[in-house]
Parts: C-alpha cells; sequence; structure tokens
C-alpha cells in the first residue's frame, strides 16, 4: 500500500470515533452508559426518545466501537467498551467548556442560583468524607450507584430522597453529587434539602469525572 493511501487509512480509523460522538443523543447515551449497564429501552427513556431512534443511535456506536452488548433473556443489555470510553466522554466535555462560550453560558443557566459548589480539592474532600466531616449523598438511581459510586457516599437516589431526610445530620456539610456536570439531579437535591434547612453544596464530578482526575471508585 502506497503510503498517502496508508495514511489516508489511518485517519480514516480515528474519524470513526468521531463519527460515533458526532450526535448529541448519542453523546449522552455515553454519559448514560458510564453510570452502568442499560438496556435500549432504559436508554430510550432517559433521552426521551423512541426506542426505534434509541437502536440507530446505538448501532453507530458499536460500529465504532464504543459500546457493546450481550442478551439477557429477551433484552439486550448495553455498556461502554471500556473505562477510557467515559474519559473520552469527560475530555470532551472539558474541552467544548474550555472553549466553547455558549456552553458555559448554558451550564450558569442551568444551575440554580442558589446551588452552591464544593470548591475543595477532590482529595481534601475524600479525606472529610473518610473523617465524617461532611455527608456525600448520591442522588442516582441505585442501580447505578451499585455500579460503582464515590468512596463514603451513600445511596439517596433524588425520587426517595425527601423519605430518607431523617436519617441526614443537620450539624454537617452535605456533598450531592449525580451523573456529571450536566446532571440535573443534584441541583434537585440542593433545592430541596435547603429549603429544609440543610446545608448543602453540589459537587459538579460524576463517577466519570472522578475516575479520570485518578482518584478511587467504590465498585
Amino acid at each position: 500500500m502506497k503510503k498517502r493511501a496508508l495514511k489516508d487509512l489511518l485517519y480514516e480509523q480515528v474519524a470513526r470515533i468521531g463519527r460515533g460522538v458526532s450526535s448529541p443523543k448519542r453523546l449522552e447515551m455515553l454519559e448514560l452508559l458510564a453510570q452502568g449497564e442499560k438496556t435500549v429501552e432504559n436508554l430510550a427513556d432517559g433521552l426521551s426518545i423512541d426506542v426505534k431512534l434509541a437502536s440507530a443511535h446505538l448501532k453507530a456506536l458499536r460500529e465504532a466501537r464504543l459500546v457493546e452488548s450481550t442478551r439477557d433473556g429477551k433484552f439486550m443489555v448495553y455498556r461502554l467498551s471500556g473505562a477510557d470510553v467515559a474519559h473520552l466522554w469527560v475530555r470532551l466535555h472539558e474541552v467544548a467548556q474550555a472553549h466553547l462560550v455558549e456552553l458555559r453560558l448554558a451550564l450558569d443557566e442551568m444551575s440554580a442560583p442558589s446551588t452552591e459548589l464544593v470548591e475543595l480539592e477532590r482529595d481534601a474532600l475524600l479525606k472529610q468524607a473518610r473523617r465524617g466531616e461532611v455527608i456525600v449523598i448520591d442522588v442516582r438511581p441505585r442501580a447505578e450507584y451499585d455500579a460503582a459510586h464515590l468512596p463514603y457516599a451513600r445511596s439517596m437516589p433524588l425520587a426517595e430522597l425527601e423519605r430518607h431526610l431523617k436519617e441526614m445530620p443537620r450539624n454537617k456539610q452535605i456533598v450531592a453529587y449525580c451523573r456529571g456536570p450536566f446532571c440535573l439531579f443534584a441541583d434537585e437535591a440542593v433545592h430541596l434539602l435547603k429549603a429544609k434547612g440543610y446545608r448543602v453544596r453540589k459537587l459538579l464530578d460524576g463517577v466519570s469525572e472522578w475516575q479520570a482526575a485518578g482518584m478511587p471508585l467504590v465498585t
């Protein structure tokens, strides 16, 4: 093979990844799958699209080798093809946030005005959680918590949060996190807890951002 043709082939193969992540819905799929395995029905529901369209997006991700699947009875279960795919998603949104003022403005608008962000370094937050000085809560669905979560985090799914308020001490800072900076679960949890008189802040990290920064997870 001539050198030019070989070089073209190399770039073409890398471009397969670019085509795989060229859709907003497929990016959101990667974020959802970074939380754990899901069926096409779960993904369609999470993205507010029909199953046929979700299947088409999954086909594109499979062609780029970004996801893989296995059959579980009547259902096909999808997962990321590796932890590096979750890290790719993190790096993409970090680069986008660094260069796109429109994204930064949208993120500012998305967060409730009263939402305070955690300002501690990750290592410092981990040490405080280990010592019990802060209470870290994971407000994602329980299945996602069971797949992987931050050390010392308690599972407090947003849908069940109000029922568990008595379990949280009022004399300690609470830190809420969900799927990452684009997820609204933590903002809703912060709003609810503040209205009930708790001291609470939001952690922008989800499990993917936390792991991509070299921090440990519980799996």
